[in-house]
Formats: C-alpha cells, structure tokens, sequence
C-alpha cells in the first residue's frame, strides 16, 4: 500500500470519528483535534503529513466540498450518506479540486480502492458515479 493512501485511509478514519462525535469544523479547536487523533491511533508517521495535509484543507473547505457534491449527486443530500462513503467522497473531491499534483483519475481510483476495503459493495458505484460526475464537472 502506498504511503498516499496510508494517508488518505488515515484521514478516513479522523473524519469518521470527527462525524460519529458530531464535531464542528472549527479551524480553532482543529489542531486540537488532530493531535488527540494522532495520539490515539498508530500509524505511519510518514503518511501524518499529507493525512494532516487532507484534514485541514478538507476542513477549510468543507462547505465548498460538500456543494460540489450535492451539486454532482442527484436525489442525495449530503448528511443522508452513509458516514463512509460521504467522508471518502469529500476527500477524494478536495483532491480533485485543490489538489493539483494528484490527478483526478488517481484520486478517483483511490477513492474507491478505499471504498472496496472500507464501504459497502453497493457504495462503490455509488461513489464512482458521483467523483465521475465531479471529475466531468471541473474539466469543464
């Protein structure tokens, strides 16, 4: 597994809790956030700084992300998603928006090697279907 998606799975799991704790984004209490994170988890401590990267850029960003989203999933508010698949989709979509040394095709096909490991088997073209649209969306 490469250290990329070390990070992209440890963010994963940081927004995972963030969402089942119901905690705001507040880029004040953020750092605070991330250090009891990454006290709590072993991990890779070369995969900590692009998953510390992802954490803050996502938050900073959260409320662009998640319109781009709504704007790309038909039928589907954000908040109704499964906590899984809304938190793979707002990190692979910071990467395809704002990341410009990760092309998009990449940060889709993590996504949902990602989804494979971590999400239900229907999630996977739930996901794909969505960053498909994203990625036709910012193309453009």
């Amino acid at each position: 597994m490469g250290l990329r998606r070390k990070s992209r799975e440890l963010t994963l799991q940081f927004f995972y809790g963030h969402d089942l704790q119901e905690r705001p984004s507040a880029a004040d209490l953020l750092d605070q956030e991330i250090e009891e994170f990454q006290t709590s988890f072993t991990s890779d401590q070369k995969a900590q700084p692009y998953a510390v990267q992802l954490m803050r850029g996502i938050c900073a960003r959260q409320q662009e992300i998640d319109a781009a989203l709504a704007d790309c999933s038909h039928h589907w508010r954000i908040e109704r998603m499964a906590l899984v698949d809304r938190n793979i989709l707002r990190i692979a979509a910071y990467e395809v928006l704002y990341v410009k040394d990760v092309p998009a095709t990449v940060a889709i096909n993590e996504a949902l090697e990602i989804a494979k490991r971590y999400a239900e088997p229907e999630s996977i073209s739930f996901i794909n279907g969505i960053l498909d649209n994203l990625q036709g969306k910012d193309a453009s």
